[in-house]
């Protein structure tokens, strides 16, 4: 019965942002596999810390899309997320989620599933607010090497910010909704959590990305 009302949730939900051209049609149906799982088995704390990634992520994406559109980096994808973006923003959360279906009272899976949002989150504010940088960013692993707006490995003093007060907006959400009550220690953990996943993100895409045309 409550997979089955996350079912109806999430279909409702993806058929807007489908309709809305938030999502491609493979984004949609791959929207309603996240949210059937993440609201039917986690229930409305999981769910709410997913849809404030995917508002705000949303809201973002079209706010700044004119600024993004002269840069040579890759937003090719523009602003509608198609089943590859929404697995791999949202997989690994939907993962722990379900685990909880098998272990409903281990606290370790709120937390690894809020880390892995704020990571996500921390990401994308970086990405849609980093152009806002008056100044070029510098590679992450070679500070010295200036590059241009939009460059897979770089970062910025905006972008940077924009990727804390990502990761807080989770974190503060994780803290407040615990399934074990307030916990100010969950926000912290969170935070930092999501704060070096969006770092470790632009590592890797620094050094181990590939960019294809």
């Amino acid at each position: 019965m409550k997979l089955a009302a996350g079912f109806f949730i999430a279909l409702i939900i993806a058929y807007a942002a489908f309709r809305a051209r938030s999502l491609s049609r493979s984004g949609a149906i791959a929207a309603v596999v996240v949210g059937t799982i993440i609201f039917g088995v986690g229930g409305w704390p999981w769910a709410i810390l997913l849809l404030t990634f995917f508002v705000t992520s949303t809201v973002l994406t079209r706010t700044f899309k004119q600024r993004k559109s002269g840069l040579s980096e890759k937003f090719s994808k523009g602003g509608q997320r198609d089943a590859g973006q929404v697995l791999g923003n949202g997989g690994l959360a939907t993962f722990f989620a379900g685990l909880t279906a098998f272990y409903p009272d281990d606290p370790r899976l709120w937390l690894a599933f809020a880390a892995v949002l704020a990571a996500v989150n921390a990401d994308t504010w970086a990405t849609e607010l980093g152009v806002l940088n008056p100044y070029p960013p510098r590679m992450i692993n070679n500070p010295k090497k200036v590059v241009e707006q939009g460059t897979s490995g770089g970062i910025s003093f905006f972008g940077t910010l924009a990727a804390l007060g990502g990761a807080a907006l989770i974190g503060v959400l994780a803290g407040v909704l615990s399934p074990q009550g307030i916990s100010w220690t969950t926000a912290v953990i969170v935070t930092l959590a999501g704060l070096l996943g969006s770092l470790f993100d632009s590592l890797l895409g620094a050094t181990v990305q590939a960019i294809y045309h």
